[in-house]
């Protein structure tokens, strides 16, 4: 038997210039039991697409498991994020800050056993660390300098 119009259909086929009608041909062609051997590595391409046509219908319970899945959880709701909850970063930022210049400030105050003499606003002077002396370098120099300028006079007017 000769297969040339066959041969003639693939060779059409596969640079797409086939007709509906003569695609169905060929699928009607490589249904049959007796295709030659030379054409037979085509035939699992065609009957493919009409053993998988039949069997891609979908089921009776499919638009109820797609009803489930779009039904499933609810949506989110958007939160209400209050100013205090805006501003606790900054919050943080700032503690942390706020306590790293508390202990620098206080690692430059020297641990040693010798109190200066403080005078108070009262006038009396006792022996002791100053709280006021820690609050900064700056101010720590100052006030001993001037403190012991004042105690050099009145140390010598005394004796």
């Amino acid at each position: 038997m000769d297969y040339k119009y066959i041969t003639q259909l693939l060779e059409r086929y596969w640079k797409c210039e086939t007709t509906l009608e003569e695609e169905e041909i060929l699928k009607a062609f490589f249904c049959q039991k007796d295709v030659p051997a030379d054409l037979c590595k085509y035939k699992d391409l065609f009957a493919y697409q009409q053993v998988e046509h039949k069997s891609d219908v979908l089921g009776d319970d499919f638009d109820e498991k797609i009803m489930s899945i779009i039904q499933g959880p609810a949506p989110v709701k958007a939160r209400v994020i209050t100013m205090q909850q805006k501003l606790k970063p900054l919050f943080k930022a700032a503690a942390v800050v706020a306590i790293m210049l508390t202990l620098g400030n206080a690692a430059q105050v020297p641990f040693s056993d010798d109190a200066s003499p403080v005078v108070n606003t009262a006038g009396t002077t006792h022996k002791g660390v100053s709280v006021a002396l820690s609050d900064s370098a700056a101010i720590d120099t100052i006030q001993q300098s001037s403190m012991n300028a004042v105690e050099t006079p009145a140390a010598s007017i005394l004796k």
